[in-house]
């Protein structure tokens, strides 16, 4: 059996099958689309059924290859952390867009920081920042370290076990926490396919930011900024809890690439 042949049992032309079997021929998906009569050894074949098997039954792609791309990066993924997203790259371009202009911020704090995707992007385009990354998930830790090795910015980052954030002096803070509703949720694909524990945001999405924003005093500095990930239906609902919060800041609600409310930005500057 070739490479097409094993594929037309599935969909050959489908993008993700693609992927797959050509990451079980530890080769690239152009090589495999160019070398399509490639025969398949009878390990290949056990080990792509087992593959195709986990695809099949909902495991999602990233998570049986064991990494991903996000911001240019490679990530290495377990099922304890979220799938990075396109989406959060908003969040990221803005939080190196400020930190390039403000030249003397250098304290983050990337909240929630699963795979370590949002504060490894930091750390990689600004290498003077030092970053404190926190996970209530020591299982979610243990991969973000192995990411920051892996890109080569552990020395900017500590890796702290702890709800949101600890006491600190903040200048910028980046929070991707959970923020889907529950009822939401459970109607979702990716409901016990991914971690709930990184997804469920309550009743209506916003339970884990109101926990932030009350605690926020006691982690920001007094000149910082906040870049917050929501839901893109409760856009509102989200910039007026922000707003109560944090009135003497600049509260602003930005739209992703599609045009969905994608971040919250809470901006203190004097």
């Amino acid at each position: 059996m070739n490479a097409q042949e094993f594929l037309k049992q599935f969909q050959w032309d489908d993008f993700d099958s693609q992927l797959l079997l050509a990451h079980i021929l530890r080769r690239s998906r152009t090589w495999l689309l160019a070398h399509l009569e490639t025969p398949l050894s009878p390990l290949e074949v056990d080990s792509a059924n087992q593959a195709f098997a986990k695809l099949q039954a909902g495991v999602p792609l990233p998570y049986i290859l064991g990494h991903w791309q996000f911001f240019g990066l490679e990530l290495n993924l377990t099922d304890a952390v979220l799938i990075p997203r396109p989406e959060t790259e908003l969040l990221v371009e803005n939080a190196i867009r400020w930190l390039n202009s403000h030249p003397e911020a250098r304290s983050v704090a990337d909240v929630g920081t699963g795979s370590g995707a949002i504060a490894i992007s930091i750390a990689v385009n600004i290498p003077d920042v030092k970053i404190l990354a926190t996970d209530i998930s020591s299982a979610a830790l243990k991969v973000a370290k192995a990411n920051a090795q892996k890109n080569k910015v552990a020395n900017q980052i500590e890796f702290v076990e702890y709800d949101l954030l600890p006491p600190a002096k903040i200048n910028l803070v980046c929070a991707n926490l959970p923020y889907i509703p529950t009822e939401t949720l459970r109607g979702l694909p990716i409901y016990q396919n991914e971690p709930t524990l990184a997804l469920d945001g309550g009743a209506d999405g916003l339970d884990v930011y109101r926990k932030l924003f009350s605690r926020a005093p006691a982690f920001l500095a007094p000149n910082y900024l906040m870049l917050c990930e929501i839901e893109a239906t409760h856009g509102q609902k989200a910039l007026e809890l922000a707003k109560e919060h944090f009135p003497n800041s600049k509260v602003t609600l930005r739209s992703d690439l599609a045009g969905h409310d994608r971040l919250i930005e809470i901006n203190n500057e004097n």
